[in-house]
């Protein structure tokens, strides 16, 4: 897996935490340094974190669906993509925003940690099959899933309701694009 294919992995999986982040940022009418840094730390630290488990898995039933890994990365970056996009038109990433000033509750920000990070895990699963690098993929994931969730918070606080179904569509996108790259790469091969 090249360093292009990576990163654009990381942004794929950072769009619902940016998504979440912005509608964060529209919930209340101002955002401490602390909220935004605690904020990054918990969504950039658990779509890290979430890989580290699925990668685990696959690496020890890799050997087994060699021969249909290319078919496996697909179907799982198609199905989050296709998630991703489905969520999009339904409008529901500002409803997963906290409405009250709880919004950066400890308790709130770890239940929106874990939940825009489950498609990582299912990414971290395909990640050995795929020959990617270990340290740089974990950290590339995590880095760029709480620069851009910093991002989504200021563009929520900046410019409201518009972009969290934008940037659940456009990480959709990202997913089943990577997704189709590497089966037809693995297909042409």
């Amino acid at each position: 897996m090249t360093a292009p294919s990576i990163l654009l992995l990381a942004i794929g999986l950072a769009m619902d935490a940016t998504a979440v982040a912005a509608a964060q940022g529209i919930s209340i009418p101002r955002v401490m340094p602390r909220q935004a840094l605690l904020m990054a730390s918990l969504f950039g630290g658990f779509q890290a974190m979430m890989p580290v488990v699925g990668w685990a898995v696959g690496e020890r039933v890799g050997s087994v669906v060699e021969r249909w890994d290319h078919w496996i990365a697909f179907g799982l970056l198609s199905a989050i993509g296709g998630t991703l996009l489905w969520k999009s038109f339904r409008g529901s990433a500002s409803e997963e925003g906290a409405s009250d000033g709880d919004a950066f509750e400890l308790r709130v920000l770890l239940v929106l940690a874990v939940a825009t990070s489950i498609d990582a895990l299912a990414v971290g699963f395909t990640l050995p099959m795929l020959d990617a690098p270990f340290v740089a993929t974990i950290t590339t994931i995590g880095v760029v899933t709480a620069l851009l969730s910093l991002c989504g918070l200021w563009a929520g606080r900046r410019f409201g309701g518009l972009l969290g179904p934008r940037l659940d569509a456009l990480g959709g996108c990202v997913l089943i694009g990577l997704g189709t790259k590497i089966l037809l790469e693995h297909l042409g091969a």
